[in-house]
């Protein structure tokens, strides 16, 4: 039975498939006036904060990611040490900004992502993981959590992501306006809202890498976690064999829904796409220009594969968060390639959400719509035959 709603301060917690650290939004969630199906809450960002992992618990995450061999004993020491990282990131921004949380929603951080079935012990399956105990957030910040968010998608048949379409939706879809929230974090990903549209017209899926390969060339070729504001790339020359044989890459064949990792971009991907580009050039900063054009021109082509059809007439709006969009070049690879489509490039601060809040927000409303017994995925993004309660709670 559905309870009623009521305004709360939610922290939401993100740390992403970069796994360069974690960020957190605090949001005052305002229920609607008049609760329909197509509700949309008021949200009004309190605070966020950012958090880099230390260097030797991000090489951990790393290590873990995709891999092929590990131990029991890493895995769950990695799962409470991560626990511990939410918790203090939750603690200092509430702290710092002096404020009283109702709940928390965490994400965690993805080691595993394999949203179809696959066979394992006689039985086909499909399956996620996102570690960071919750015991050991809602036990340290004194108030529930709301985690553990993709499963409940995936057993009503979808893949678990992208799960930021409810935030994007709530927060700006336009009756007059069509717009395009392009989020680029380790993978990219596009929520498309037609202008007028309710949330059954949603159109949401993951484009294909965002910074993932970018960070792993700029680590290898340079010893930096990330090409800062595109730089190295920016000094390099696209190497145009190379991006048209990585084009060719089958997820970017996939139809949506769809939804990728570090299982389909991540280092063995980075390892072998570096190969060919040392073979065509001696240049590092070519390889940087071409994993970033990688990314530019898969977000461009899924738009207008997939998305520009279903547009309408008019400009459309496409707001872009998260890493990416500070980083110039790819920026302006973008603009070069959308532009001409008749999209209007924007950062999400534009529309009152920072880019660095965005994904941490999205879980702040997904752990509320739990707590009221409300669904927070978007069947049409994620492919799920029903809207579905994301998550479980952990009570203090």
């Amino acid at each position: 039975m559905r309870m009623s709603t009521k305004a709360m301060t939610v922290a939401g917690v993100m740390s992403g498939t970069s796994a360069d650290g974690i960020d957190v939004a605090v949001v005052r969630i305002v229920p609607a006036k008049k609760p329909s199906k197509q509700m949309r809450p008021r949200l009004t960002l309190l605070a966020h904060e950012g958090f880099r992992f230390p260097a030797s618990l991000r090489r951990a995450v790393l290590a873990a990611m995709n891999a092929a061999s590990t131990s029991t004993a890493e895995l769950a020491r990695l799962n409470w040490r991560l626990g511990i990282a939410y918790a203090e990131a939750v603690k200092a921004t509430v702290e710092q900004h002096k404020l009283k949380l109702d709940l928390v929603g965490c994400h965690g951080q993805t080691l595993y992502h394999q949203p179809r079935g696959e066979t394992y012990a006689g039985r086909s399956l499909a399956c996620t993981w996102q570690a960071g105990e919750a015991q050991a957030i809602a036990a340290a910040v004194r108030v529930p959590l709301v985690s553990n968010f993709r499963p409940a998608d995936m057993l009503a048949g979808g893949q678990g992501a992208p799960l930021v379409p409810l935030l994007d939706y709530v927060q700006f879809a336009d009756a007059r306006r069509g717009r395009v929230l392009q989020n680029i974090g380790g993978i990219a990903n596009l929520t498309a809202i037609p202008a007028g549209a309710g949330p059954d017209a949603v159109i949401a899926f993951d484009t294909g890498p965002g910074n993932m390969v970018i960070d792993a060339l700029a680590l290898e070729l340079f010893g930096k976690p990330f090409d800062r504001n595109g730089a190295f790339a920016a000094r390099g020359e696209v190497l145009e064999p190379v991006l048209r044989a990585a084009l060719r890459h089958p997820y970017f064949k996939l139809q949506p829904p769809r939804s990728a990792g570090r299982e389909q971009f991540g280092r063995e991907y980075a390892a072998e796409f570096l190969k060919v580009c040392r073979r065509k050039s001696g240049k590092p900063e070519d390889a940087l220009a071409t994993a970033t054009a990688l990314t530019a021109e898969t977000i461009a082509r899924s738009y207008r594969r997939f998305v520009l059809p279903k547009m309408g007439n008019g400009a459309v709006d496409y707001i872009v968060s998260g890493g990416g969009a500070r980083n110039h070049t790819l920026m302006a690879m973008l603009a070069r390639r959308l532009e001409p489509l008749g999209c209007e490039l924007a950062a999400s601060e534009e529309y009152g959400l920072p880019a660095e809040a965005k994904e941490a927000a999205a879980f702040a409303l997904l752990a509320w719509q739990t707590w009221h017994h409300l669904p927070g995925n978007v069947p049409a993004a994620t492919g799920a035959a029903r809207p579905a309660i994301l998550g479980q709670v952990t009570y203090v």
